[in-house]
């Protein structure tokens, strides 16, 4: 399953903090047995928000991973993806 924990970033050029954080969080949970992934940060300028997608069973190991890395979340929605 996919989960996209929303964020408040008020500067474009953080995404790459964020990411970076977000990517270790999730490394960090997968070492210890943990079946999370991070796959992609994505930022929208305009409106100060920033998109994390992870790989995970649950929503709240998609939390779990923000917490880590110290991201406050917005929301976390479910997602599905059609990709070619």
């Amino acid at each position: 399953m996919h989960f996209i924990v929303e964020l408040y970033i008020p500067r474009p050029e953080d995404i790459y903090r964020v990411d970076a954080r977000a990517r270790a969080a999730a490394e960090e949970l997968a070492a210890e047995g943990a079946p999370i992934r991070h796959l992609r940060s994505t930022v929208v300028p305009d409106d100060e928000l920033c998109l994390l997608v992870y790989e995970a069973p649950n929503s709240e190991l998609a939390l779990e991973a923000c917490r880590r890395a110290e991201l406050v979340s917005e929301r976390v929605m479910e997602a599905i993806e059609a990709v070619r």
